[in-house]
């Protein structure tokens, strides 16, 4: 059901100074880790009494004006739009105060989304103008054109076998967050020439109302083309198709360009701090599907009223701060699986590489004017957990917002602009929302506007990321926690599945304690040159050697940070983030599972509990050969320019797509008979022999990789001590 707060409407803001000022109090009271710790707590009462969340409020209704379709909104990437918002908040930054504003241009696939409207009539003969979504494909009717329209189940190979589609639109189920995303049916529909998707969200998105309707990027080809239609009408459509026997005329008007190697702009703004060449990040997205309040309008007006907050408290920062409004989150590159973060990737990677060696941290900003969950959660790399929760400790969060107070969880995941700058050498963190109930009801509908807000969530907000600004510009030297990326890694390792590979498990937990070792007397360094350097700060006993000290140790950690993400982070098929033995052993638990099941006569728990598990091939169930191998190879054999931040994350592909079809027509030829030990294996020979061989490729990577992972927990381990050795007193 939707939201409490959702459902009363917006709520006529007040500025309840006396509760904005006693969280300040609170918190910054508990904030004793500098002797200074009385001048940063009077600064930050400055900000409190300076930062202005209807500002915030009002920058972020102010871009909801511009828009690219005038009955939905939405703010496509590099469309006219998206160009006007960027100009708007070029020319805010230089307004507020901020200092080097700049409009970084950079390449990307661009997408113009004007309309998408069908009209047809009920089974009861009303004439229904149904208003659709849309995807990131080229469609253009060139005015109203008529189209038959058939039901077509979830989309899948099975669904379409026996219907006659060619040049035809598809009505098609689908459930993006519990089955598979909208390339897979889009495609397929495609490879049997219809002309298009036509997708209502059964589940999954969009469950707060049968009226509203869902967009998300595409991951596919341009040529692949889908829209979204509400629950509404597509029940309305199914009855006047069940009385039409499956056959009815549809117009449908729609206009929908994607355009390659066009142009967008990252804006960036700065508080000139002591050193102008080290750096505080701060980000947030403006483009956006729908109105887009929450996601991410609310997020970028959060992002300037801090700003706004901390240049009118008069503070001089000792780091400089940089303000990112950043373009085309939810999508930039066509036919690719990895289309979205396209313009935090352009940032770190391509327009400003040199930020990653001096930024000691990037906070990025998501849906942040809503309470999501009963405890607010930031998300963070492995190495900033202990000193984000030594921070919240001393941050009490307001009762009736968040009763369970605030948590930090990790490691960050790949939704967001987060894992661009941190795969970038920035160590990253977010305020999180991705498994609160708004992902599955409000997100990327026409819900997510101003009726959702709530002001006392967004206060604490800027406050909490207010202060955190202050406390990492205060901490000199940041502590950096590598031990607890290193224990999670230990706990990665299966060590079941590695004896049942062959390999001797000790060789990697072995390699993994000696760099944890390494690592936990790094932290004993950065300890000791912190616990002087607060005995010092703020007297003449602090100067410039200290503060070349705190840099140069920062550059270092800033370093070996960017080693561990080079080396040890992957992703799996599903764009979960793992470590690099952790995907193949994934695997393998699969694939000796399947090899189990078949044994034992149960074949097609074999496929829909193991092999489906195997990398992607739980599409190999459903999409014929040619959908699977695209979205396979795209993946594989794409250049890295195309892949952006998922490039040389993959470890590899086990096709299985042969062996899963096979086991599945066996299983559909024979009746329910129970087959013995022998029987069974020699049935399915052939699929097992695949297994095998699956089996064997699988454990020979995982020798290979642990191999390299030993090298290169080695190689961090020296860098560990190295680390040690330069700054040990």
């Amino acid at each position: 059901m939707p939201h409490k707060k959702a459902e009363s409407g917006y709520r006529q803001k007040s500025q309840n100074k006396k509760w904005n000022e006693g969280v300040m109090k609170m918190s910054m009271a508990e904030m004793k880790e500098r002797k200074a710790a009385g001048s940063l707590d009077k600064q930050s009462q400055r900000y409190s009494e300076n930062v202005n969340i209807s500002y915030a409020y009002n920058l972020a209704k102010k871009m909801e004006e511009i828009k690219c379709n005038e009955l939905l909104g939405y703010r496509t990437a590099g469309s006219e739009a998206e160009k006007q918002t960027g100009q708007m908040l070029y020319q805010e930054m230089i307004r507020i105060g901020l200092k080097e504003v700049a409009m970084d241009p950079f390449t990307l696939d661009t997408w113009e989304y004007e309309k998408a409207n069908m009209q047809f009539r009920t089974a009861g003969g009303q004439l229904i103008k149904a208003v659709l979504g849309g995807y990131q494909v080229n469609f253009d009717t060139n005015g109203p054109k008529e189209f038959e329209i058939l039901y077509a189940g979830r989309g899948t190979k099975q669904d379409l076998a026996g219907l006659s589609v060619e040049g035809k639109l598809l009505l098609v189920d689908i459930n993006q967050a519990d089955e598979w995303w909208i390339n897979y049916p889009a495609l397929q529909a495609k490879v049997k020439k219809a002309a298009a998707i036509v997708a209502v969200q059964k589940e999954g998105f969009s469950e707060a109302s049968p009226d509203v309707l869902n967009a998300n990027d595409i991951c596919g080809p341009a040529d692949a083309r889908a829209l979204s239609i509400s629950k509404r009408d597509a029940d309305l459509l199914k009855e006047a198709l069940k009385k039409n026997n499956n056959c009815l005329k549809v117009t449908l008007d729609v206009k929908s360009v994607v355009e390659y190697d066009g142009t967008a702009y990252n804006v960036s703004g700065k508080i000139i701090g002591k050193d102008p060449d080290s750096y505080l990040l701060l980000s947030a997205h403006y483009d956006s599907y729908f109105a887009g309040f929450q996601d991410d309008n609310a997020a970028v007006g959060m992002l300037f009223g801090i700003a706004q907050g901390i240049l009118k408290s008069g503070y001089q920062p000792e780091r400089t701060i940089i303000f990112n409004a950043l373009a085309a989150e939810e999508w930039g590159i066509s036919d690719t699986r990895y289309d979205w973060s396209c313009g935090a990737y352009n940032q770190i990677f391509r327009i400003h590489p040199e930020w990653a060696k001096k930024s000691v941290v990037d906070m990025n900003f998501e849906l942040p004017a809503y309470e999501h969950k009963s405890a607010d959660e930031i998300r963070a790399v492995y190495e900033l957990v202990p000193f984000l929760r030594k921070f919240v400790n001393q941050v009490p969060a307001p009762k009736s917002v968040y009763p369970d107070g605030v948590k930090v969880v990790a490691p960050i995941q790949t939704w967001a602009d987060d894992y661009s700058f941190s795969i970038g050498g920035v160590p990253a963190l977010r305020n999180d929302f991705i498994e609160s109930s708004f992902s599955r009801s409000h997100y990327h509908t026409q819900l997510d506007n101003m009726d959702t807000y709530d002001e006392d969530a967004y206060r604490f907000h800027h406050i909490l990321y207010g202060l955190l600004v202050f406390y990492f510009d205060q901490a000199g030297v940041i502590p950096y926690d590598f031990v607890v990326h290193l224990k999670a890694m230990k706990q990665s390792i299966d060590h079941k599945i590695l004896r049942q590979a062959g390999i001797q498990k000790e060789r990697l937990s072995d390699a993994v304690e000696a760099a944890k070792k390494a690592a936990e007397h790094v932290n004993a360094v950065i300890q000791n040159i912190r616990s002087d350097h607060e005995k010092k700060r703020g007297t003449a006993l602090f100067g410039k050697q200290e503060r070349i000290l705190e840099k140069q140790m920062n550059e270092k950690l800033l370093a070996i940070f960017k080693f561990g993400q080079d080396r040890f982070n992957r992703l799996n098929w599903e764009d979960e983030q793992k470590f690099p033995h952790e995907v193949i052993c994934d695997n393998l638990r699969n694939l000796y599972g399947a090899k189990q099941a078949i044994k034992h006569g149960e074949a097609t728990k074999a496929v829909e509990d193991y092999l489906s598990e195997v990398d992607n091939n739980w599409y190999a169930c459903h999409w014929e050969k040619e959908v699977y191998e695209y979205f396979t190879n795209y993946v594989i054999h794409r250049e890295p320019e195309k892949l952006m931040w998922g490039a040389g994350r993959i470890m590899g592909h086990v096709n299985l797509f042969d062996t899963i079809e096979s086991i599945m027509e066996k299983e559909q030829e024979t009746e329910k008979i129970t087959f013995g030990f022998l029987e069974s294996e020699e049935r399915y020979a052939l699929e097992l022999e695949a297994i095998d061989n699956a089996i064997l490729s699988q454990e020979q990577l995982l020798k290979d990789t642990i191999h390299q992972e030993i090298r290169d927990l080695k190689q961090f381990e020296t860098m560990l001590q190295e680390f040690e050795r330069l700054f040990s007193k």
